[in-house]
Order: structure tokens, then sequence, then C-alpha cells
């Protein structure tokens, strides 16, 4: 069993470079793939970024490439997400999630229903 915790949601002003972050419970966080989804009002949920469990391949939507960075410390149990150069479009609740599986595709990443444990989400909000 596994609990995720995110931390860092925020009102921010466009462009604005929030850091999200997400401690996880339990001894064997580094066996788990870890990402970032999100959903906005009226949306479905969508992938943000991944990050493998020891090598830290990372993988990315197209819409936050260049501009987001996930990473990990294992050491600490913990997985973020750096934001930047934030977006209107940004704006939703990002949901931390930890998969056991062994994934060798990068879709395999983007797929919701992959994940095993979820957290409660943080609000990001984009505003002027």
């Amino acid at each position: 069993q596994v609990q995720l915790v995110e931390s860092g949601g925020e009102l921010v002003q466009p462009g604005g470079s929030p850091r999200l972050s997400c401690a996880a419970s339990g001894r064997t966080f580094s066996r788990y793939a870890m990402a970032w989804f999100r959903q906005a009002p009226g949306k479905e949920r969508e992938f943000v970024a991944g990050i493998r469990r020891s090598i830290g391949l990372t993988y990315y939507a197209d819409s936050v490439k260049g501009r987001f960075t996930i990473s990990r410390d294992n050491a600490k149990n913990t997985v973020y997400l750096q934001m930047s150069s934030l977006k209107p479009e940004d704006a939703a609740v990002y949901y931390c999630a930890a998969s056991g599986g062994l994934y060798s595709s990068s879709s395999d990443y983007y797929t919701p229903s992959n994940y095993d444990y979820w957290g409660q989400g943080t609000q990001v909000t984009v505003s002027s």
C-alpha cells in the first residue's frame, strides 16, 4: 500500500514557476514508476509527465514539454513537478500517481488505468 500526498498547488500568474511535490509513504518508493496527471473542470484526466522507477527516464505530454520537469528523490520518497512558463490552460487539479507495473513503452505511462495509487490532488490556478 502506498499513500501519496501532493502539495505546492497555488494561485500563480501566467509565466509563473511553481513546484509541486508528492510525498509517498512506505519503503518501496523506488520500485514504483511515478507520474503527474491533471484534470481541468469538464475535461478528462490527462497525463502530464512520468518518470521510471530507477534509471529516471522521463516522459512528457507535448503540451508541457520544455516547460515542466519531473524528478524524483528516492531517498526522500518524493517526486516533484517543476513547472515554468505557466499558461492559463495549465490550470487544473494536479494528481500524483504510482505504478508498480513494468512498462517499457512510453505510451504505457500515459494511461491512468496503469497506475495503482493516486493522491488527492493539488489545485493550480493560473490568473493575472
